[in-house]
């Protein structure tokens, strides 16, 4: 009995830690996929550049990218130094994620509860999400001038509906039985949304926000592409006004960076919030 009880957790470790090396291989196959395929268009690309199959003037070519991504690091940019037209950006981005965020938790949680309250008000929502958002952010121009307040107002708009949206379903789809088993613990009404509703919507929430970061750069960018006095948007306007298609593509790879940079930051949130979750292996072959 006693060489069972202890073969038992020695086979056990052996699978996790044969789980664990599936996990890294599967990562670094990953990694070096990613980086092939990123090589390999790359290089079609420029090639097809090269034997005339593309034209130059209007889609460029990685070389040029990288030289116009060269001038505007260490010359600057027309209307200043890089780094500041990203800020600037990066300013609206943040802010209008934030309150979006905030927002969007608020209501969705408060509508998911309150049910009279949804019935009433999810037409006026239906009709305030139709609304396309080119539209706001030439009327929060109107509004609030070519400084960063349009901005952010269009940023809000564009991360507000996304969060309520799972905000709200994932109060919907909490655990009846446990807010029943609170309610008849003695939980008061706040208590249970607080203590049970809101852990449960986590899930959703978290899901929600790395989406609405993307939402929240890219009404950002559109506000500013309407017209603004700074930013990586107002870059990409300038661009495509002087037919820059290499300044175009640079402009995006910035962008691209921040949102790539930006969902590292979110998934390592996540991970800290949902500590409780298992750890997932890679498991082959099935």
């Amino acid at each position: 009995m006693t060489t069972v009880k202890q073969a038992v957790p020695a086979a056990f470790g052996a699978e996790e830690l044969k789980a664990i090396a599936r996990a890294r291989r599967h990562h670094q196959l990953v990694i070096f996929l990613r980086l092939a395929l990123a090589v390999v268009v790359l290089a079609s690309w420029e090639g097809s550049v090269y034997l005339g199959w593309i034209d130059p003037f209007f889609f460029s070519q990685p070389t040029a990218i990288y030289e116009q991504l060269l001038v505007w690091i260490t010359e600057g940019t027309s209307q200043g130094p890089l780094w500041r037209e990203l800020l600037v950006t990066m300013e609206e981005t943040v802010f209008g994620f934030l309150i979006g965020s905030a927002l969007g938790i608020i209501f969705g949680i408060a509508l998911g509860r309150n049910k009279l309250a949804s019935d009433v008000l999810s037409i006026y929502i239906k009709v305030a999400n139709a609304i396309p958002r080119v539209v706001l952010g030439s009327i929060f121009i109107i509004m609030f001038g070519l400084g960063m307040g349009s901005k952010i107002a269009l940023a809000v708009v564009m991360v507000f509906f996304v969060v309520f949206g799972n905000a709200f379903q994932g109060v919907r789809e909490a655990d009846k039985n446990l807010i029943a088993n609170a309610y008849i613990l003695g939980a008061s009404k706040r208590q249970v949304t607080f203590s049970v509703v809101f852990p449960s919507a986590l899930t959703w929430i978290l899901a929600s926000l790395h989406v609405s970061f993307g939402f929240a750069l890219v009404g950002a960018v559109v506000g500013e592409f309407l017209g603004a006095r700074h930013g990586i948007g107002l870059l990409i306007a300038t661009a495509q006004g002087t037919f820059n298609a290499a300044g175009v593509f640079a402009a995006m790879i910035v962008l691209a960076v921040v949102a790539l940079v930006a969902e590292y930051l979110l998934t390592a949130v996540e991970n800290k919030l949902l500590k409780w979750r298992p750890v997932q292996f890679v498991e082959q072959g099935m």
